[in-house]
């Protein structure tokens, strides 16, 4: 992993491989440039793969509750273009990510190729964001990695059908030992206060975002059993962008891990639309 420092001069950790037109992965709320293990040996030729882990997650620096924002993780993303030299590139977000790519459509339109989003929209469900209250920013009961493994299949509904190995990768990706004998989480536990901060009072109306990203090539992923996006929700961003790519990823909740043969296939027809449309 590399790093670089941001404005207000957090270390923000990234990881960059590859050459050729820039993909920037933006991952999920908990979770860091990991997420995008699975389909790194899936992508096609030709483009240079940028990981980043947001502040408070991974390999960045911890910054404090106040910080763990979507507009601020949204100016890191900004600032590692510009650390980088690049004067744009195409985005894929997964959950958290497509958050923050939707805030970067609406605010820094110019910089982006395009935009993937991976189960996530203007508008999210109760259910899924319950279940995520429950657990973010909280350490795991289970004190070995083989054990964590075990309780994630509860842990996640509907994600059906994955292997026992992918459920042990996943434990690994996102947790650390304790220096106690068991294990904790990889993040700044004060990200739940954020969180939380974040859905006191009316739900934000986010639907100019998604709109703000008109001219943009975009696709859509949603897994089939998903308790955070609704097919209400996916109807009527279809209706708004036509043009977007959709796939629905069957054995498949919140979030599909990008490597099934649904996700692969609709990240590569995105990827050409992208490389068609030269903004990239």
């Amino acid at each position: 992993m590399h790093r670089f420092t941001a404005s207000d001069g957090a270390a923000i950790a990234y990881a960059d491989q590859g050459s050729g037109r820039p993909l920037l992965c933006l991952s999920g709320l908990t979770r860091n440039a990991s997420d995008f293990d699975y389909v790194l040996p899936h992508l096609p030729a030709g483009w240079r793969v940028i990981r980043m882990d947001y502040r408070g997650r991974g390999q960045s620096g911890w910054t404090g509750p106040a910080t763990y924002t979507v507009p601020r993780e949204a100016r890191d993303a900004v600032e590692l273009l510009d650390h980088l030299g690049l004067p744009r590139a195409a985005v894929l977000g997964t959950s958290r990510g497509g958050m923050i790519g939707m805030f970067l459509g609406a605010t820094a339109h110019d910089r982006l190729a395009g935009l993937c989003l991976n189960d996530v929209g203007p508008q999210l469900e109760m259910d899924g964001l319950g279940r995520i209250k429950d657990y973010v920013g909280r350490n795991p009961a289970a004190k070995t990695v083989e054990d964590f493994a075990r309780v994630l299949p509860a842990a996640n509904p509907g994600m059906d059908n994955v292997p026992a190995s992918r459920w042990l990768d996943e434990a690994r990706r996102h947790t650390l030992p304790d220096g106690k004998g068991g294990l904790k989480i990889n993040y700044d536990p004060a990200l739940r206060e954020s969180f939380l901060a974040a859905f006191q009072g009316p739900a934000p109306d986010l639907w100019p975002l998604f709109d703000a990203c008109a001219g943009l090539p975009m696709a859509l992923l949603r897994g089939a059993n998903s308790d955070l996006l609704s097919p209400g929700v996916v109807a009527e961003m279809r209706r708004r962008r036509p043009d977007m790519l959709f796939a629905e990823v069957p054995d498949r909740a919140h979030i599909p891990f990008l490597d099934e043969p649904e996700s692969v296939a609709l990240l590569h027809d995105w990827l050409s639309a992208v490389q068609a449309s030269g903004r990239v």
